[in-house]
């Protein structure tokens, strides 16, 4: 069987992608990822999530590529990865006591062809004060995660609930979705 690609360096997207027992590679996507003027943020996950796989799919003819992206949605503004650790606390500080929508999208493209998805979770933000904020960074430095938190780690400590369809998809692949559009592929999953 030829190895699917993962259009990511994300160890993150790589460690859910292997809970499937695939043989996988991965490869860099060099994609744009500025959001156009006005564009929502699920639009921005769904278009990145091709963008990625199609980019990876041009270098690897006859190969199933897998891209994904996920955006944070506040308010309707889009939140993106922090960078630093002032940033991830701003983040923070700004989703205490707020519903923040996460869109993972995924997309599967081969010579042309794509399957995609794109998932929805809502967070419920607990009430943080700036001190816990200040632990929470210290402790994980979330630094690369798109709003500023890993619910696999101590982040789930700053929710009061997580609604959702796929617990992987706030980890940043849905790995239901995923396994779906494998099938439709022709992949054979356990």
């Amino acid at each position: 069987m030829t190895p699917l690609l993962l259009a990511s360096t994300s160890r993150y997207r790589r460690e859910l992608l292997e809970r499937l027992g695939l043989p996988l590679q991965t490869a860099r996507p060099e994609v744009d990822e500025t959001p156009a003027p006005g564009e929502a943020p699920r639009a921005v996950a769904v278009r990145l999530a091709q963008a990625k796989a199609e980019a990876v799919a041009r270098l690897h003819p006859g190969h199933w590529v897998i891209g994904s992206d996920q955006v944070a949605e506040l308010n309707g503004a889009a939140l993106g990865k922090p960078g630093t650790v002032e940033g991830a606390q701003s983040q923070l500080a700004a989703m205490s006591g707020q519903v923040v929508d996460f869109h993972t999208a995924v997309s599967l493209v081969r010579d042309g062809e794509v399957l995609a998805a794109c998932d929805r979770t809502r967070v419920h933000f607990r009430t943080l004060d700036h001190a816990e904020i200040v632990r929470y960074v210290a402790a994980e430095q979330p630094l690369d995660c798109a709003g500023s938190f890993k619910c696999e780690g101590l982040g789930i400590t700053l929710f009061e609930a997580i609604e959702n369809r796929d617990p992987t998809a706030l980890i940043g692949l849905p790995l239901i979705a995923v396994s779906q559009l494998l099938r439709q592929a022709g992949y054979t999953l356990p």
